[in-house]
């Protein structure tokens, strides 16, 4: 019986190909639109949190100031010190390594060869805080810290553009110019990738901080401090422990403001993540309006399908259909035309999606449960838009549908 319905309903659609196809328009944009903001949506927060996490896990930055830039236009805060790194690293508990940071730009310069990058002064314990091993080489020996030698070790950005190929251990003992040092060339670092806010970690050169400080900035500032937790520890109870500690030696009284300020890198993963998925569920929210109107466009659609076909229908009464048989063909028809409308749905969001990841630089992803959830959301619309038209033609009365021209 549904097998007979259901032939009948696909000659139905057939014979009105462009018209039917023109009825599912609404469905197919609508699938299209959910599945595909939905799956960019993940896919977008999946990048964030690769990106966020390409900073590295369980690091609490310090910074001077109240944010990024001082704002206000007052006066610059006290800057941070080595001074500092001793009480962090000996009062807070859970810290598993202290690394400080002195920042500037260059030029690296090597055999003709010259590259702009970031200059970094820090210590060992940055390979500690940041998880970051080299692929060729060694880190700074103690001797090179405490004196400030003359020791570089390359980002692998910077190794590609000075060193034909990037080899590592052909780097290894060469000497170049980085801004106004000529430094030795000890380590090669591996491959980090982007960070979270666009920029190349892999271009960088690490020196030892009193080198940077005593040869390129003249003094003893700090861009940053870094500071590793251990995994067992909550980092928000350890900012609370630091922030407490700072205040402290940076004698600041009850009331007044934090002249520093100290962010961590899974809260700003999970905060990036949340505003993403909220916004994904708004877009989709608004594109799941499409799925409503081709619902509307199905019901319009059967019910001039009903008129056309009075004649029919009161025929097949008047010969012994009984009115079941007559709603459930009608319903039948509904609910493939929306189904049929779902599956080209989901086949041009897989094409949406594949576009528009390679073009944003996104992963592409098959979210398995969206796209069965699309499909099972176009037949529940056939359903339920196409009960109406189908109720009003198994109600017909089978003498005046016969009369109907």
């Amino acid at each position: 019986m549904l097998g007979t319905t259901l032939i009948l309903a696909l000659r139905s659609i057939r014979r009105h190909l462009l018209r039917s196809f023109l009825t599912t328009l609404g469905i197919i944009i609508g699938v299209a639109a959910v599945v595909t903001m939905v799956t960019l949506g993940k896919a977008t927060t999946a990048q964030v949190q690769k990106n966020i996490s390409s900073l590295g896990s369980n690091i609490l930055q310090i910074r001077p100031g109240q944010g990024f830039g001082r704002g206000g236009g007052g006066p610059p805060p006290p800057p941070l010190t080595d001074d500092y790194l001793r009480p962090i690293r000996q009062q807070i508990t859970g810290v598993t390594a202290v690394a400080p940071a002195v920042q500037r730009s260059g030029t690296a310069i090597y055999a003709g060869a010259n590259w702009s990058t970031s200059i970094y002064g820090t210590t060992n314990a940055y390979f500690t805080v940041q998880a970051w091993p080299l692929t060729a080489g060694r880190d700074f020996s103690p001797d090179e810290e405490q004196a400030g030698k003359a020791v570089c070790i390359l980002g692998n950005t910077v190794l590609k553009n000075l060193f034909p190929g990037g080899d590592p251990n052909a780097a290894i003992g060469q000497r170049i110019r980085v801004a106004d040092i000529s430094c030795n060339v000890i380590g090669a670092l591996s491959m980090r990738g982007q960070a979270g806010f666009g920029g190349d970690q892999d271009d960088v050169v690490l020196m030892p901080m009193k080198t940077v400080q005593r040869r390129l900035t003249g003094d003893d500032k700090l861009a940053a401090i870094l500071v590793g937790v251990d995994q067992a520890y909550d980092t928000t109870q350890v900012q609370a422990s630091l922030t407490s500690l700072l205040r402290q030696l940076r004698h600041l009284q009850p009331g007044q403001d934090d002249n520093f300020f100290i962010f961590d890198t899974k809260q700003i993963s999970d905060t990036l993540s949340s505003t993403t998925t909220l916004l994904t569920r708004i877009v989709t929210a608004v594109a799941g309006i499409s799925l409503v109107v081709g619902g509307i466009g199905i019901m319009n659609i059967m019910l001039v399908s009903v008129t056309e076909r009075t004649r029919e229908i009161g025929i097949r009464l008047a010969i012994g259909a009984v009115a079941s048989e007559v709603l459930t063909q009608f319903l039948v028809e509904a609910v493939a035309l929306s189904m049929l409308g779902g599956v080209i749905g989901l086949v041009v969001a897989q094409l949406a999606i594949g576009a528009l990841s390679a073009l944003g630089g996104l992963p592409f992803l098959f979210v398995p449960e969206i796209n069965l959830l699309a499909f099972g959301i176009s037949a529940l619309i056939g359903v339920v838009f196409g009960y109406f038209p189908a109720r009003r033609a198994a109600a017909l009365n089978p003498i005046d549908a016969l009369r109907h021209e």
